[in-house]
């Protein structure tokens, strides 16, 4: 089943000069394609609604205040089954948990910053591709 996922590189994959690297490996995947991408700052109000349902839990103000910390790279990837496929090229949060050949296992450092986002089910796909994409339908 062909889908759409929202994917984010954080502003520690771009800070260490990651972006190519994990755009690579989502470019070299058969049947995924990269339709929409965009370096950006993101807002306050942005990551309220990217992350609202985490509000009130001890990792939100840091989740929030890393995430603004510098320029994150927003893709849409397109392809079959892309949603569960880009969570496991991604690799768990923490990165001595992730297998290597995961982007967190190779790169990964601290669990706080773990490098990419990628939505975890089609209904935050959608609401997110909304949030970070609105023009795409």
């Amino acid at each position: 089943m062909t889908q759409r996922t929202l994917v984010l590189l954080k502003p520690d994959a771009v800070r260490r000069g990651l972006i190519g690297e994990v755009v690579g490996r989502i470019e070299r995947k058969a049947g995924w394609k990269i339709t929409a991408l965009e370096m950006r700052d993101l807002d306050h109000e942005t990551l309220e609604q990217h992350y609202g349902e985490h509000k009130g839990r001890p990792f939100y103000e840091p989740l929030v205040e890393f995430m603004s910390s510098g320029p994150v790279v927003a893709l849409v990837v397109e392809g079959e089954r892309v949603i569960e496929g880009v969570r496991q090229l991604a690799g768990p949060t923490d990165p001595i948990a992730a297998a290597p050949g995961s982007i967190r296992g190779d790169f990964g450092t601290i669990v706080r910053e773990n490098l990419i986002h990628a939505s975890d089910s089609e209904t935050s796909a959608e609401r997110e591709l909304k949030l970070f994409f609105p023009g795409i339908s």
